[in-house]
């Protein structure tokens, strides 16, 4: 009997070890796979995917506060998202101001956050869908990384320096992996048509 009782444990200890091993892999293959989601959303500041975690940049940096042209609502001026990031509206007039007095006195005035007058001239939000011709559907990322961290118009090394009030000395503390998903975002948003009129000197230089 003894004897039966051993030969039966030997021929179940095979079984015993495939079926252990078994759950062993099934219990690492799975840590495995949490490993990779974690590390996968860690490289996207927790979100799934590059364009997630840029529209999230986008919308807490407040881009479309001045590259989004605005309608009125009973609640005031919101973001028109039909036209979203595609910057000041090329047929909109700029704020009916005395521009002179404006500049004279330092001053700073808008119309809807899309055209600014100050003591450097008249500057526009520039369109900055992914529209190939007027937006930046043809930037290279290089481009862009330059534009955000150098303020250099169209992301060219000898154009000239962006204008006030796009606050790019903040936005150059980004992490290439921010600008990446920040460019990534933008390459995917809808392409919007608008030729964003070029930037006025100031009046007084020509006193």
């Amino acid at each position: 009997m003894k004897k039966l009782t051993f030969i039966i444990f030997l021929a179940l200890v095979p079984t015993i070890f495939l079926l252990s091993k078994c759950n062993t892999e099934t219990k690492s293959g799975s840590a495995k796979d949490d490993t990779t989601a974690a590390l996968a959303n860690t490289s996207y500041g927790g979100y799934n995917t590059a364009e997630e975690w840029g529209h999230h940049i986008v919308t807490i940096a407040g881009c479309g506060d001045c590259h989004s042209p605005k309608k009125m609502t009973p609640a005031g001026p919101v973001e028109n998202m039909d036209l979203a990031l595609s910057g000041h509206p090329e047929n909109m007039p700029i704020a009916n101001v005395d521009r002179k007095e404006m500049e004279s006195k330092g001053a700073i005035v808008t119309n809807d956050l899309t055209s600014w007058i100050g003591p450097w001239g008249v500057s526009y939000a520039a369109n900055i869908t992914s529209d190939s011709t007027t937006g930046i559907g043809n930037w290279s990322f290089d481009q862009f990384k330059l534009c955000i961290r150098k303020g250099k118009y169209m992301g060219l090394e000898k154009a000239r320096d962006l204008l006030p009030p796009m606050p790019w000395q903040a936005f150059q503390n980004m992490s290439d992996d921010e600008l990446n998903a920040v460019f990534a975002y933008l390459k995917s948003t809808k392409p919007i048509h608008n030729i964003v009129p070029q930037p006025a000197p100031p009046l007084l230089v020509h006193k």
